[in-house]
This record gives structure tokens, sequence and C-alpha cells, in this order.
């Protein structure tokens, strides 16, 4: 023990129970303040199932939000594909160009592409 000579000065009987004590009172102290702080705890204890509380109500506040951000004002055919202008909620519009996908002829086949070894 490092600090052996402490208990020449403070007794096993009070030390020992006075260092628990502090350990006990400092335990709770900190879970008190989480059960306070936080809404899914509390949640928990009252078995509410996951995924109903604020991180539902938060979800929604996104997708809310995610639809005000921007909105599609015309798609018209382009060379590549599809155009679609987008107006950005300050205004300024962007373009962007949907192209359909390609797949490799071998793919089509059902045949794996070949390895590249060097």
């Amino acid at each position: 023990m490092n600090n052996a000579k402490m208990w020449l000065v403070v007794s096993p009987t009070v030390g020992v129970p006075l260092f628990l004590g502090a350990v006990a009172v400092g335990s709770f102290a900190v879970h008190l303040q989480v059960v306070k702080n936080t809404s899914w705890v509390s949640d928990f204890l009252q078995g509410v199932p996951m995924g109903t509380g604020d991180e539902m109500a938060s979800a929604a506040l996104l997708e809310e939000a995610a639809l005000e951000a921007a909105t599609v004002s015309y798609v018209t055919p382009a060379v590549d594909g599809l155009a679609v202008t987008v107006i950005l909620p300050d205004g300024t519009q962007a373009e962007a160009i949907l192209r359909m996908p390609e797949t490799m002829p071998a793919l089509q086949a059902g045949q794996l592409p070949p390895l590249i070894t060097q």
C-alpha cells in the first residue's frame, strides 16, 4: 500500500467507512444527474418501447426539415438521361442529370467479371 502511514493518523475503523461512503455518495450523485438530464432513462424505467421517445420526434423534425430544404421545380429529358432542376431554400438553382445505371455485358450473361492480376 502506497499510503500505509495514513493509517497511523486515521484509524481504519473511521477511514474505510468514510472512503466507502464518499464513493457511494459520488455514485448516487452521478446516477441522479443521468436520470434527471436524459429522457430515455425515464422511458426505459417506465417500460416504453425503444424508438418511441425523443428519437422518433427528432426523426420527424429532420424529415420535415428535409422536405422544406429544397424543391424540384421541373424534370426535362436530356441527352444522357433526365435533367432535374432543384431550387434550394436560398433561391439558387442546381441541375442534376440522372442516368440509367450501366451494366457490364459479361454480368448480363450471368458470368463473373475476370480477376485483375499483376
